[in-house]
């Protein structure tokens, strides 16, 4: 794959993913301009194009300062994301052509009802959907959409490297433990997290592989995490995937508002 990615902080914890191909700059989120003008700047490049995985202020707020500057850049957006300056609107299976690299769509809807992700067979870039040991809050889809989506993200290839939208992954990663304290590939990769963010070292993006076996909402229909789950629904139902996701998350929302995972 003839693509450079280059890592863009923005805010306290967002990404900016500049693709870098054959001279051609493309980039994702872009929820500050300034950022990535800068990155334009440095490293010599004019941009071409704008994909956007959902509506979220902090993943497009940059848009249109950026078309501004570069009046001639494509923007690609879910077929459901209304905002003016899309000028190509993408659904499932439609590919987008970024120099001799092509990304495919899928449609992951549940943290907003618009959300998408672009991937190919190395890259995924995934916004809010799927994080690095963690997801994004349901706050416009359904469980059942948002368990979905993540199962269609778990069906990719193991070898993809997974670009997401914030750093979350020491929040994260304390509540995998938290899920799974048996799971030693959990355990290893905190321990990993935690001397990576005391150093303010990023932890995106990851292996989709590593995702697969130690982030509890790629997990949370599989052993023995989903008989945990079961027991804190203190009912006799029998659960649907969809169930066992709605529990992982509202569980993992309620110790987020304690502030009791973000310590190391």
């Amino acid at each position: 794959m003839s693509l450079t990615i280059h890592s863009i902080p923005a805010f306290e914890d967002n990404y900016i993913w500049l693709l870098e191909s054959d001279h051609q700059a493309w980039v994702v989120d872009p929820g500050q301009a300034e950022p990535v003008l800068a990155q334009l700047a440095k490293l010599g490049l004019t941009l071409t194009g704008i994909l956007l995985t959902h509506h979220h202020y902090d993943h497009t707020d940059g848009v249109e300062k950026l078309l501004e500057c570069y009046s001639k850049s494509k923007v690609y957006a879910g077929y459901l994301m209304q905002k003016p300056y899309i000028t190509h609107r993408v659904k499932q299976g439609d590919h987008i052509q970024i120099a001799n690299t092509q990304l495919s769509v899928l449609e992951t809807p549940g943290h907003t009802l618009d959300h998408i992700a672009f991937y190919n067979d190395q890259v995924l870039f995934c916004g809010d959907t799927l994080f690095t040991g963690g997801c994004g809050r349901v706050f416009e889809g359904s469980a059942q959409q948002m368990t979905d989506s993540l199962l269609k993200l778990r069906a990719l290839p193991d070898s993809l490297s997974v670009y997401c939208g914030h750093e979350y992954t020491l929040s994260n990663m304390n509540f995998a433990l938290r899920a799974e304290p048996d799971n030693l590939q959990i355990a290893q990769r905190l321990s990993q997290v935690r001397e990576k963010r005391k150093i303010h070292q990023a932890c995106v993006p990851s292996k989709l592989k590593e995702e697969k076996l130690t982030n509890p909402f790629l997990r949370f229909d599989l052993e023995p995490l989903a008989t945990e789950l079961a027991k804190r629904n203190q009912t006799q139902a029998k659960l649907t995937s969809s169930d066992l996701f709605a529990i992982c998350r509202a569980w993992k929302d309620q110790l987020d508002k304690t502030g009791e995972l973000d310590a190391f």
